[in-house]
């Protein structure tokens, strides 16, 4: 209630972050599991005397830094431009709770891009031991990047004990950062795999190809095999509201991206294996691009669903998805939320304003998650509603979907609003039959 409301026209600003970030984690794993594919390449090279692998690695060396520090650092700072604006208020927690967390991994993002840099640029000029090094420290400041990042990511989903301590120990280390940890570092290996694959796929076909495709393979048969056991463990450690939504079937659509993640997941390791590991003469650059793609799919199914089990919050336990504390709730059902937000245009909710408060309403309780026709759109799911089914499904709205945080506000607000709906809900064809309640 602290901030202007930034609305996204069709998208809605969920699906703004979550396009920018589904993009950003995927090259982000990749920067992590890339960074241990380099230097452990060129040591084969060496250990096996083999130039031809160190020719690899050169040029595999080039796409890595390109796509790492060109595509990826413009997609993370994408990720803070589109959660500052569409949830300043939760952004805003998380740097007031992690502020030194946050340094630390400014700090190890400065090193990640130095020592690629000095990697890419070092071939002819260093030793092969000094190189190699260069190589190792990328891969460590890159790892301790994904760990900072990783305990921020699941405090918003566990935050645990620091709901009553307040303590960056408890925020940090919180019931799910390490099975995440476990399973993105996994992911990051496996993504290195996958991009080898596409850049393995396009040597001169005999046994050096062979040989680097098998190898590519490698990187993606240890996870295939752990994930399993990561996912379990992560799935015990969530709060049992969220194992619900994922698996419970309280949310068709979230079981069928849980679903169709997990059947992505068992392609791209059934083409890993039978394909280039088994038969790398046969493997294609295409069917490596078709491994990726499919993991990119499963990324942003993954992630969505990620996201989508902490609701009704976007902190669990300490903020709803409107930027609502559970602890203002009783403040602002008493006050109004007009009259206690900064940023409105209507100042409270009257008999004669209710279009213009119902409107202003919309955008501070449920633009952060709804649109009105777009991505999410209110009227199609009010759809055949009148203005009474609306005004009684507002006041138990968080027992009606346990996914959706309550209304608050004082009566006239939610009559308001349900008013506006109704009134939104018929127009252009959506309820040709109903009269709206004067």
């Amino acid at each position: 209630m602290n901030y202007p409301v930034w609305e996204v026209p069709v998208l809605g600003g969920g699906m703004l972050i979550g396009i920018v970030a589904i993009a950003h984690v995927f090259i982000a794993h990749f920067a992590v599991g890339g960074g241990l594919f380099l230097p452990l390449t060129e040591w084969k090279a060496y250990r096996e005397n083999d130039p031809r692998i160190l020719e690899y690695v050169k040029r595999h060396t080039r796409f890595f830094v390109l796509l790492v520090l060109v595509a990826g650092a413009v997609t993370g700072v994408g990720i803070w431009w589109t959660i500052g604006l569409v949830h300043p208020s939760a952004t805003r927690t998380l740097l007031l709770v992690f502020v030194f967390v946050w340094a630390t991994e400014w700090v190890m993002f400065v090193v990640e891009i130095a020592a690629a840099l000095i990697y890419y640029y070092g071939w002819e000029p260093m030793a092969p031991r000094t190189h190699m090094m260069v190589g190792w420290i990328y891969f460590a400041a890159a790892w301790l990047s994904l760990f900072l990042i990783n305990g921020i990511l699941t405090f918003m989903l566990t935050p645990g004990q620091w709901l009553e301590t307040r303590s960056l120990w408890h925020a940090f280390f919180n019931p799910t950062m390490l099975p995440s940890l476990f399973l993105r570092t996994l992911i990051a290996i496996a993504l290195a795999g996958i991009f080898a694959l596409f850049t393995a796929t396009p040597l001169q076909p005999g046994d050096f190809r062979e040989k680097m495709v098998r190898w590519a393979a490698q990187w993606l048969l240890p996870p295939g095999l752990l994930m399993p056991l990561g996912l379990v463990w992560y799935l015990a450690k969530v709060p049992e509201s969220a194992r619900q939504l994922a698996l419970g079937g309280v949310a068709p659509v979230l079981q069928v991206f849980v679903f169709m993640s997990l059947t992505l997941s068992l392609l791209i390791f059934a083409f890993a294996y039978w394909g280039a590991f088994k038969l790398p003469r046969l493997f294609s650059q295409p069917f490596a691009l078709l491994i990726m793609v499919l993991a990119f799919l499963t990324t942003g199914m993954t992630e969505w669903v990620r996201e989508a089990i902490r609701k009704p919050y976007v902190i669990y336990g300490y903020m709803f998805s409107n930027a609502v504390r559970p602890e203002e709730v009783p403040v602002l059902r008493k006050q109004g939320v007009l009259t206690s937000a900064r940023w409105t245009t209507v100042p409270r909710a009257t008999h004669d304003n209710w279009r213009q408060a119902g409107r202003e309403i919309f955008r501070l309780q449920c633009a952060s998650c709804h649109t009105r026709d777009g991505y999410n759109g209110i009227r199609p799911l009010i759809f055949g509603w009148d203005e009474r089914m609306i005004n009684q499904a507002l006041q138990r709205l968080h027992r009606l979907r346990g996914f959706m945080p309550p209304f608050v506000g004082t009566e006239q607000e939610r009559k308001a609003l349900a008013r506006w709906l109704a009134d939104i809900a018929k127009e252009d064809g959506w309820m040709p039959n109903q009269r709206h309640r004067e």
